[in-house]
């Protein structure tokens, strides 16, 4: 609809709340209560100030006319702010900011107190891990009993509220702010992951940001530090490990395999988030990748397949100067993991489940192979089979656009 039929000059256009945040030249307005947001230009800005507080769009034209000598644009910012959902409309009541379940929370688990208290256990372990090398993370750890399918499956029970408390710190350091952070659920083809939205983060300065887009980070190090200690504790009367500590040792070496995660540069992960937000990046990702792409194309001759680098974000563009040397890092380290620390308990996992059909085994460890070959091979061939479908769906999709 045309906005200058649907706002009448000489009439007051009531907001709902809004908050600002100067960055640089641009500031961001936006509500927090439905995590709707905008990037204006300091006048653009401005604007929107005075129609919050009361002035008509016909006086906010002439205050921009003396202040800047040209007539406004008003019709443009009315039709924004409306985009952006920040008109209230006939008969609304503008919407008040309700109080952020949680912020109390928040505010204690990430408080001084709370601060020096994740330092003692984090330190105390490593004391422990120092005194003690079995504490230590190895892969080994994954084999605190003879049957796979139970370490399989309690990894993967462990796991989930493991990764659910790494969101809910995310979501409570953020709300702590009065942010309304959520966690979703969302899938990677037949996994399902917990993703926390922090899109209210760019409501507040960018020194505020760095703890909720690190928070899960420590809590996974101390989920580690914790599992490490209880390990410990545990032990039996001669000194070794009790069936508890092996267990919470093998979620620990699973919890470092997620730390490690986070380095994976190549990949949008917490510090890659952390690195962006620090140094005031729109998409260092992207571009990033294609100037990789683009060393690459130079090396081979082919300046024909280059992407013009004048298209980039002027910040994104000098970053990634050496931010994309990062992510053939993380691919080295990615690397590193797998053959270190992942492969050689794949292999003895299979190898002993394999070997336990062709030698001498009991009743229960030939089923236990059983069920644990079923499981993964079974698992393997279904990711195969969604990649497989989903490509295929994809070049349907692009062949119909073409005859369309």
């Amino acid at each position: 609809m045309d906005t200058a039929t649907r706002f009448d000059q000489d009439s007051r256009v009531v907001l709902h709340p809004l908050v600002y945040l100067a960055d640089g030249d641009e500031v961001t307005i936006g509500r927090r209560d439905i995590d709707s947001y905008g990037i204006f230009p300091p006048d653009g800005a401005e604007m929107v100030r005075r129609l919050a507080a009361g002035e008509t769009p016909r006086e906010v034209d002439l205050w921009y006319q003396r202040a800047y000598g040209e007539s406004a644009d008003i019709e443009h910012v009315l039709g924004a702010l409306a985009e952006l959902d920040f008109i209230v409309d006939g008969g609304q009541v503008p919407q008040r900011q309700r109080p952020i379940r949680g912020q109390r929370l928040g505010a204690v688990m990430f408080s001084p107190v709370a601060t020096i208290l994740y330092a003692v256990v984090i330190i105390a372990s490593l004391i422990a891990m120092a005194r003690s090398p079995d504490l230590v993370p190895h892969y080994s750890n994954l084999f605190f009993t003879d049957y796979l399918t139970i370490i399989e499956a309690a990894l993967a029970v462990g796991a989930v509220p493991l990764v659910l408390l790494h969101e809910a710190f995310h979501l409570l350091a953020a709300r702590r702010l009065g942010i309304r952070s959520r966690i979703s659920i969302g899938r990677r083809l037949y996994y399902v992951v917990l993703e926390t939205s922090l899109d209210g983060l760019v409501t507040v300065p960018r020194r505020q940001r760095y703890l909720p887009i690190l928070a899960g980070m420590l809590l996974d190090v101390l989920i580690l530090s914790l599992l490490t200690l209880i390990a410990d504790l545990t032990r039996t009367p001669d000194g070794g490990l009790s069936a508890v500590g092996r267990l919470c040792l093998a979620l620990a070496f699973a919890t470092l395999l997620r730390i490690a995660w986070q380095f994976f540069f190549y990949l949008r992960t917490d510090l890659y988030v952390l690195m962006s937000t620090l140094l005031g990046c729109v998409d260092l990702h992207t571009t990033a990748k294609r100037l990789l792409r683009n060393r690459v194309w130079r090396l081979l001759g082919r300046r024909d397949r280059l992407v013009d680098e004048d298209q980039w974000h002027p910040v994104d563009r000098r970053v990634a100067t050496w931010y994309s040397w990062l992510i053939v890092a993380g691919y080295t380290f990615s690397i590193a993991v797998f053959v270190f620390g992942v492969a050689p308990a794949v292999y003895l996992m299979f190898a002993n489940a394999i070997g336990r059909l062709g030698g001498e085994a009991t009743t229960g460890e030939l089923a236990d192979s059983v069920v644990f070959l079923v499981l993964n091979l079974g698992q393997i061939l279904l990711t195969v089979w969604l990649a497989v479908r989903e490509r295929r769906q994809r070049r349907a999709q692009q062949f119909q656009h073409v005859i369309a």
